[in-house]
This record gives structure tokens, sequence and C-alpha cells, in this order.
């Protein structure tokens, strides 16, 4: 493993306590003079290193950065989601490069982190601003045991584990819009872009792109997007700490991908649910050149949205483009 990835956790898991030169120099099986010289260049990355005689290495403070031995220290040891994270200072887009990387045979649970996206993308072909240092736009390659037609449960998992972190990290209570919003004040601050690569009966890769926006000033959104987007720092009153929130991000996908894997989904779909705004909603869905309106009435074992149409069939909903009517 990465010395700097073992020198933050072990300083990380110290607190205020330290750590000696001499543990973790046993830790990296080096000299004490190489752990100085390791520490000395975190200290130039921005890290916050004091040394003192009596308790050793103990870390102050932490750049808003987003460094990928980091976030490896931070996340201690996941099961799939995390166990190699990459972090551009600029992409055209995470999703491509994990895409490709995954023909390369990169392992499960890899993540690709970008500061900025010159052409970041959400679903339906949209684009997705990307400003640099104020968001978490990154993607993960996932290797599941699923039929296709079950990917949607992807979709379900991510979005259950960002709410999840945002209520963590921040004050706000986010809500998901299906299929793949995060609302905050009715506004969204968090999208999911699911792209597969599958054959008829199994999917081969799965990339799961997600995009927040955190510390994106109010102004900065273009007009035709402030009434429908802000980000969390906007609705907080006050920035967010971006490596914490990416961590618990990462944690949360990690526990739920895991239950899916264990196949135990079930629990993951009824949170979901309580957490949807859509459900109990009048809808309108744009499928294709096809529009459908009803209420959306649950969440099947799949992910798909059932919506009950005001005919009084009940139309299951694998994607499309959803408008809540003003109508509770």
């Amino acid at each position: 493993m990465n010395p700097d990835v073992l020198i933050l956790r072990a300083l990380r898991l110290a607190g205020h306590s330290g750590a000696s030169g001499a543990g973790l120099a046993k830790l990296l099986g080096v000299s004490r003079a190489a752990v100085w010289n390791r520490v000395e260049d975190l200290r130039r990355h921005g890290y916050e290193i004091e040394a003192s005689p009596h308790h050793g290495y103990i870390l102050r403070n932490s750049p808003d950065a987003l460094h990928g031995d980091d976030l490896m220290a931070r996340l201690q040891e996941p099961r799939f989601i995390g166990r190699d994270i990459r972090v551009f200072s600029q992409t055209s887009s995470t999703n491509d490069i994990v895409e490709k990387l995954a023909r390369d045979g990169l392992p499960e649970g890899s993540v690709v982190f970008a500061e900025s996206q010159s052409e970041g993308r959400g679903r339906l072909g949209r684009t997705w601003l990307s400003p640099a240092g104020m968001g978490l736009w990154f993607s993960i390659l996932l290797r599941p045991p699923l039929h296709p037609s079950f990917a949607t449960q992807l979709t379900i998992l991510a979005a259950v584990a960002v709410a999840r972190a945002i209520e963590r990290q921040t004050p706000l209570r986010p809500e998901i819009k299906w299929p793949n919003d995060i609302l905050v004040g009715h506004r969204k601050v968090a999208g999911i872009l699911l792209e597969l690569a599958s054959e008829l009966d199994r999917v081969r890769h799965a990339v799961l792109g997600i995009g927040i926006d955190v510390n994106i000033p109010a102004e900065s959104f273009p007009p035709h997007l402030q009434h429908v987007a802000t980000s969390l720092a906007a609705e907080a009153g006050c920035p967010i700490d971006r490596p914490a929130l990416a961590t618990a991000v990462l944690a949360e996908l990690d526990r739920l991908y895991s239950r899916l894997r264990d196949g135990d989904f079930h629990e993951v779909g009824d949170e979901w649910m309580r957490r949807c705004s859509t459900l109990g909603r009048h809808v309108s869905i744009s499928v294709g050149s096809r529009s459908i309106t009803g209420r959306a009435e649950a969440l099947d074992e799949d992910g798909a949205l059932l919506v009950r149409t005001e005919h009084g069939a009940l139309e299951r909903i694998v994607g499309g483009d959803v408008h809540l009517d003003r109508r509770p």
C-alpha cells in the first residue's frame, strides 16, 4: 500500500495523541528519516502536521483539495468501493475515464475523481456544470452480479448513499426525486448517471457517475438554472468539507453495495421510498416520444417506478424525464 495512505491513516487514528516516528517507521518498514521525508512531502501538499518530541506526529489540519491517498486513508478498509482512488485536476468526464480503464482491467470498486470536468454530463445528454474545487465529480467502476433488468438498483442505492452522506456532513435533509436527482429545498444538488456495458443476461461492468454541487455560490449558477439547481453550501449557509463528504459518500456506497451483492436490496429500496419526494405525487414522464401522466405509487423490486395512470392502468417506468405536477 502507498506509504502516504498508511501515514495518514495512522495519524487520523491517533488523533491528538499523536503517532511516534518509530511506530510509523516500523509500520512502513523504513527508517525514521524516510518517514520524515514523507511527512515533509505531505506538508507541501497542504497537510498541517505537527512534530512533537513527546507525542510524535499530530495531524492538525487537512487541505480542502481531494487527494486519493487521503481519501483511502479516511476510508479505512472498504469491502468493495474505494480500494483504489485516483484524482485528476481536470478531465473531460470521469465516466469516460473509468469506462476506458474498465476495458483495461481496472478492479471493481475503483474510483476516479476530477477537480473539474470540461464535458461533465447528466442523464438524457444534458451537460453538468463542474467548476474547479467547488463540488464532487466522480465515477465508480462496478462489476455487479446482476441481470441488466436489475441495474436500476445501482442508481437507487447510490441515491440513498448520497442522501445519507449529506445528512451526516451537513444540517440539510435531502430528498430523492426519481430516478437520479437529490433535492434540497426542491432544487437539485446532486445527480447520478449510470452507464452499462452488458450482455443479454448479465452486466459486464457498470460506471456509476455522481456529481454533487458542494460549495458553488448561488450566483454562480447560470440564470436558467438558478430556479432548479443549488449547492449544499448555498443551502446550509456555510462551506462544506469536500474530502469529508467524499469519504462519507464512498463509505455509504460501499455499505449499500455490499448489501446488494449479498442479496439484501429490499431494505435499501424501502429506505429509498421513504426518502423519495416523487411517490404519492402526480407526475408527467417523457419516455422518448411518449408522455405518461399519473400518480407515482411505488418502486418495484427491480427499481422501476410504478405509475397509476389517469385511466387506472399501472405503468412500470424504468427511465424517462420526470416532472412533478403542482398537484399534491
